[in-house]
């Protein structure tokens, strides 16, 4: 990939979408195609034509995706399943005929089975069933998993599917109706401090162990990918270390400044027990996560404060 490649980087206003621009960017990169989801809407098949046969692009990183937490996968999965499915079929495709020289496809580790071993491998995939709170989310990964197989198998793409761990960083959804856990967490946190709440309640047991990764960790993986990846379509992206979700939010609480009791509300789902991911394949290649979990925390506090809480 040359500096002066074209490089389309779909959903750049994202979790992680913002994350790639900035490394691409810091990395030399400035030709850079950028739109909105009012300027292209990916689920539009002949939008999405237009655009790749108009633009051309030599790279493309797949990072455009509906995506949430419990709640908003048990409120919306027609959404979650329809969006994504099209997003891929029509972005995939499209870059098979307009002749892109390599296609990132970011995945999700919800993909795997809700009770495989531990950790995570690549060779898992469809070894059992999935977690149901994320089910529909998980099929349409699934199949763009399986679409990249299918199009490098038949037409010989350079179509490379990427599967990170739980994501967190600038740019994330703090919504407390369809946040990941750690965004909610800060958000959570962050009001009860700010209006002196004596207790904060969430969601479970928390005793279910997450492994967190850095968005600007995980961009960095994808433009390492991107260049020196031309193995198996499928790799895991992560750091290789989880916690109980338990300790997470003291973690935060710490963090935000918040010394009250934290409550758990065990009527509510945990999720899937256990995930962290292998990541053995991705460090035997050269790469490793840099951003230790404390500190990625409490720069994500810093810039929800500056950016969004006020």
């Amino acid at each position: 990939m040359k500096k002066a490649s074209k490089i389309y980087v779909a959903g750049h206003r994202g979790l992680v979408g913002s994350a790639l621009v900035r490394c691409l960017t810091a990395a030399g990169y400035e030709n850079l195609l950028l739109r909105t989801s009012k300027e292209l809407d990916l689920r539009n098949q002949s939008a999405v034509e237009a655009f790749f046969s108009n633009e051309k692009p030599d790279f493309v990183f797949l990072a455009a995706a509906r995506v949430g937490g419990i709640m908003a996968n048990k409120t919306y999965p027609a959404d979650f399943i329809y969006d994504n499915l099209a997003i891929q079929n029509n972005v995939l495709h499209a870059s098979y005929v307009h002749g892109v020289q390599q296609l990132l496809f970011l995945g999700s580790s919800c993909i795997y089975p809700k009770m495989a071993a531990q950790p995570l491998r690549e060779s898992y995939l469809l070894s059992g069933p999935l977690e149901p709170s994320n089910e529909p989310y998980a099929v349409a990964k699934i199949a763009g998993v399986k679409l990249c197989e299918a199009y490098n198998k038949q037409y010989g793409t350079r179509f490379v599917a990427a599967m990170p761990t739980n994501l967190y960083g600038p740019n994330d959804n703090f919504d407390l109706q369809t946040s990941h856990v750690l965004p909610a967490l800060i958000r959570k946190f962050h009001q009860a401090y700010k209006e002196g709440h004596d207790s904060v309640t969430l969601w479970g047991t928390g005793t279910p162990r997450r492994e967190f990764l850095h968005c600007d960790d995980l961009a960095d993986a994808c433009l390492f990918l991107m260049r020196d990846f031309h193995g198996e379509h499928l790799i895991n992206v992560g750091v290789g270390k989880d916690l109980e979700i338990r300790e997470l939010a003291a973690l935060v609480a710490g963090i935000v400044g918040f010394d009250g009791e934290i409550k758990w509300d065990t009527s509510k789902p945990d999720g899937t027990p256990r995930k962290i991911m292998d990541v053995s394949r991705l460090n035997e290649l050269g790469w490793q996560a840099k951003i230790g979990l404390e500190d990625g925390i409490r720069s994500t506090v810093n810039w929800y404060r500056e950016q969004i809480a006020g």
